[in-house]
């Protein structure tokens, strides 16, 4: 299915001659307006403190609800990616953040809502000092540092997550 069949009309001028015009987009045969479906911005973040130990989260919700996470998030507009990750980790976490350091981007498919959602995921390294405090927001349901040797990707719900996490730990 094309990722825009679910938009029936052309949301230029209300159209119902909205057609696939090539892979990645969709053209309004009444009034010529193309709607190209790129991908959502998304984070996630290996925040890691100095015992070697990294901070992951339970997923609240669905997708994947109980299983394990990063701390993260979407993009909103007008937020550059940096910025983006440092306001889903306060949400998440109530870790304050100010220096990351970007690593690598994963495509990735998204359910929700009852749509597929393609985003890209770009993910960050951060230290921090052991001392730091975390709790369990937003949707988050629990917070835990868990030692970098004992971290298994399949415990991770999400599949960019755990191939983010099997890439991070191969080059760590």
């Amino acid at each position: 299915m094309h990722p825009l069949d679910r938009f029936k009309y052309c949301p230029a001028c209300g159209s119902a001659h909205w057609t696939v015009n090539n892979v990645k987009s969709k053209r309004c045969a009444a009034c010529g307006f193309v709607y190209y479906a790129n991908p959502s911005s998304a984070t996630a973040a290996f925040i890691v403190n100095e015992r070697q130990e990294l901070l992951v989260v339970r997923r609240a919700n669905e997708p994947a609800k109980g299983t394990l996470d990063l701390p993260g998030g979407f993009v909103d507009m007008d937020e550059t990616a940096e910025q983006g990750m440092a306001r889903e980790i306060l949400e998440e976490t109530g870790l304050r953040v100010d220096h990351c350091r970007y690593l690598f981007s994963i495509p990735n498919l998204y359910d929700y809502s009852g749509m597929t959602i393609h985003t890209l995921d770009m993910f960050f390294r951060i230290d921090v000092p052991s001392s730091v405090e975390v709790h369990a927001n937003d949707d988050a349901a629990e917070c835990m540092w868990i030692p970098l040797g004992g971290i298994s990707p399949a415990d991770f719900g999400l599949l960019s997550i755990r191939q983010a996490v099997g890439q991070f730990l191969a080059a760590i």
